[in-house]
């Protein structure tokens, strides 16, 4: 997801509403330290020196739709214990982009799920729980709160993991608010199978989960296709998208191809509830009016910023902006390149069949100019390649204080277009050298040149290849704008 598309999205959430519904449950974190062994049974024994109590399960969903700036209307079961209580304080402390609407079920427990970690590793998990469907009065009272709760919501998300809450009688009661308003309704589902969710708009298993209801292997790009199949066939959900960890996600709506989503590789330090932060913002953005495509890279984005965080943790607008850049920063550094670099580059992309193009200059202050000349130079290629003077090279050529940005700098800005696939850096006064490594099919110059005058043209008609003239933008060059600067500083 680029920037421009992401900010445009962030500003459609705040104030949109989604409901959500499903087991809720207490996420209790213990952290310590671990020095020594048990001398009553061979188990390391944790100094605990911290804990944290926060929202999980569908209250986790709850929390990243509010982190992400939307409103949500939380309908949940919770015991008449400690546990309870305390679910009621995380979502007041939440309110009032969280609306609780919590039913109270004295005959069961709160779900409570206990990690002890040392080192950002996790020890041991104990849960408190109980799994049986709630049935009687408990459902009726809970039907009732779904309904009330999502008036005005744009999806009902449902949140499924076999903890009794998510019954049929349930799941009719939020196809019903679907018909009365229009809402899509969005699953994450734990379930052995998907026919009790009916038509539903999306199912979103991981992976093994998928393998799990369709008894069939899940690990490669065609066994997930023919997975996604078989659910498709077996069940009525109108379409199947399948969280796949590092290798992205993968969709499959009825009467169309699988689609698969790669997702950028990140660090993962805990990966607890990243599969409810990445419903949430599926939900949320689908109620922002996004299409599916969008909401799924936005979905991505969010989860992996999620994993890089400790605990159960919700992600926010300005983290999402800071991966995006923190990802485009990467992308840019990694089309800086070699000469020798360079030349595996040029040789793959003609396997390919791709025509290569080649332009140089120093690119010091970039500006609307250079901007222009670099679009129309792609244009005339399927891969276009940029040489760039070092500092020394361009203070030869252009006199002392000059360049005004360094070589990392210029470098860096010129890979961030989206016109250049690959800058390459040279000493020299020309960039001969560079020239006679990528054997471009095409060298472009600007149109203040002529074609005789373009270093490297000869060499490059030698193999075949051509010299194309770009148009200057009139009134933009680097002198231009330090005359500007110098004149404006003087000024002041």
């Amino acid at each position: 997801m680029d920037l421009a598309a992401l900010q445009h999205l962030l500003g459609d959430l705040p104030g949109k509403r989604v409901a959500c519904v499903g087991d809720l449950m207490v996420d209790r974190f213990v952290y310590g330290s671990v020095s020594r062994v048990s001398p009553e049974a061979p188990i390391p024994i944790l100094a605990r020196s911290r804990e944290l109590k926060m929202l999980g399960g569908a209250g986790n969903v709850a929390r990243n739709i509010a982190a992400l700036g939307g409103s949500v209307a939380l309908v949940g079961l919770i015991g008449g214990d400690a546990e309870g209580h305390e679910a009621l304080r995380l979502v007041g402390e939440e309110e009032p982009a969280i609306e609780g609407y919590l039913v109270t079920d004295a005959d069961r427990p709160t779900t409570l799920k206990t990690r002890f970690i040392s080192g950002g590793q996790q020890l041991l998990r104990v849960d408190l729980e109980e799994s049986r469907a709630v049935a009687g009065d408990v459902e009726q009272r809970l039907i009732r709160t779904l309904k009330d709760a999502a008036r005005g919501a744009g999806v009902v998300l449902i949140s499924d993991y076999g903890k009794g809450v998510v019954t049929d009688a349930v799941i009719a009661a939020a196809h019903e608010v679907a018909a009365e308003t229009g809402a899509k309704v969005i699953v994450d589902s734990k379930a052995r199978s998907f026919a009790r969710y009916g038509d539903i708009d999306l199912v979103k298993p991981n992976a093994a989960e998928l393998g799990y209801a369709t008894d069939l292997p899940t690990e490669t790009d065609e066994e997930l296709e023919a997975a996604i199949g078989r659910a498709l066939e077996l069940w009525s959900t109108r379409g199947v998208l399948v969280t796949r960890a590092a290798k992205g996600v993968s969709l499959g709506l009825r009467g169309q191809p699988v689609r698969h989503f790669r997702t950028v590789a990140r660090e993962v330090f805990d990966a607890s509830g990243a599969g409810d932060t990445a419903l949430a913002a599926l939900g949320l953005s689908v109620a922002a009016g996004a299409d599916l495509e969008t909401a799924i890279a936005f979905a991505q984005l969010a989860s992996g910023v999620a994993v890089s965080k400790a605990g159960t943790a919700t992600v926010s607008p300005d983290e999402l902006v800071e991966a995006v850049l923190s990802a485009h920063t990467a992308v840019a550094e990694g089309k800086v390149a070699t000469i020798q670099r360079l030349g595996e580059e040029v040789a793959r992309w003609r396997a390919q069949g791709l025509r290569v193009g080649f332009t140089n200059g120093c690119f010091d202050i970039l500006h609307k100019g250079h901007v222009a000349y670099l679009a129309q130079a792609r244009t005339w290629c399927d891969r276009l390649i940029v040489g760039v003077n070092s500092d020394a090279s361009v203070r030869a050529l252009k006199g002392e204080g000059r360049p005004v940005n360094d070589l990392e700098s210029r470098a860096l800005v010129l890979a961030g277009l989206r016109s250049v696939d690959l800058v390459a850096p040279f000493d020299e006064d020309t960039p001969v050298r560079l020239i006679q490594a990528a054997r471009p099919d095409v060298l472009i110059k600007g149109a203040d040149y002529s074609e005789d005058q373009v270093v490297g043209g000869d060499l490059v008609k030698s193999w075949g290849g051509e010299v194309k003239l770009a148009a200057i933008v009139e009134g933009y060059s680097t002198s231009a704008a330090i005359a500007r600067l110098v004149k404006k500083e003087q000024s002041a």
